[in-house]
């Protein structure tokens, strides 16, 4: 697989040669897709939906195979993994993604971009996991669509560790060095461009549903749903190594405020370590409550 060292020339190279690229899966989830493969006549779509669900890099394979199908048979489009399954067939899916490329091939001579990307992917696995709790508590009319959304909305950073990992080490590497550049700054001094430009040209260029890209853009937060995926990457990433950012305070008025519980309540659910539960029951009156922003420099 072609590592790149240096940035390509333009935004639309990158789409290229995304769009060329295998997309390499987590040798995780090749398991558990070769465990449902020897078990094919007792595996439901239901089943293969949720080993898809736990991994961003196969759940943009699959919605990016599926949409030619799509335009072929039905009007609306396929916005989860269960309906493209479904449209899919157990039996030609398994065909398709058999002997998949996995990231940690991959990146066995790079092991400091495959921890780098790995920690990503979990970051996004718990930003999933919380969209997809909120949305059952907010009854959202359609909960996966909600979760896709969280678990892709940094899909651009994940294909940049796995296939450029110097150049996302490097924008790491500059965020760190001073934490008052935000990282779509130090994305634009490395790429050229921030990754959520780059991210948006990949959704246009594979023909992903139109409401997972309205989903996955912060720029809507006006919308329930969409702040419902805000606030749970932005808790997940604030929570990456521990309790301790200083912008979980705001993060937590907010979800409050989109889900009409008390703090106490949302601490629990949470599992927000007892001991640390006491610094989150002082509110500061003076903090903006309810605002999923997005400025925050590790956005």
């Amino acid at each position: 697989m072609p590592m790149l060292d240096q940035p390509l020339q333009d935004l639309e190279a990158w789409v290229l040669f995304f769009s060329k690229a295998e997309i390499p899966i987590l040798r995780q989830t090749a398991r558990r897709l070769e465990e449902a493969r020897q078990n094919i006549d007792r595996v439901s779509g239901r089943d293969i939906a949720a080993i898809v669900l736990q991994d961003p890099l196969l759940a943009i394979r699959v919605l990016a195979y599926i949409q030619p199908f799509r335009g072929k048979h039905l009007r609306s489009d396929i916005t989860t993994i269960a309906n493209a399954v479904m449209m899919l067939g157990i039996e030609p899916f398994f065909a398709h993604f058999e002997t998949p490329v996995t990231i940690e091939a991959t990146l066995k001579s790079e092991p400091q971009a495959l921890l780098g990307v790995l920690q990503v992917i979990r970051r996004v696995q718990r930003a999933s996991n919380y969209a997809h709790d909120w949305a059952f508590e907010r009854h959202d009319v359609n909960i996966e669509e909600v979760a896709l959304a969280a678990l892709l909305h940094d899909l651009a950073e994940i294909l940049l560790w796995c296939f450029a990992p110097r150049l996302a080490t490097e924008i790491r590497q500059r965020h760190l060095a001073d934490m008052t550049l935000r990282s779509a700054a130090a994305q634009q001094q490395v790429l050229g461009f921030p990754l959520f430009d780059l991210q948006r040209a990949l959704c246009s260029a594979w023909h992903l549903p139109e409401l997972l890209n309205t989903l996955m853009d912060d720029a809507n937060a006006n919308q329930p749903r969409v702040q419902n995926v805000i606030l749970a990457v932005n808790l997940a990433r604030h929570t990456s190594s521990d309790w301790s950012d200083a912008a979980l305070p705001d993060d937590l008025s907010a979800i409050e405020k989109l889900l009409h519980i008390k703090r106490e309540t949302l601490l629990s659910r949470l599992n927000v370590p007892e001991e640390i539960v006491p610094r989150f029951m002082v509110q500061d009156s003076g903090s903006p409550q309810g605002n999923p922003s997005n400025d925050d420099p590790a956005s």
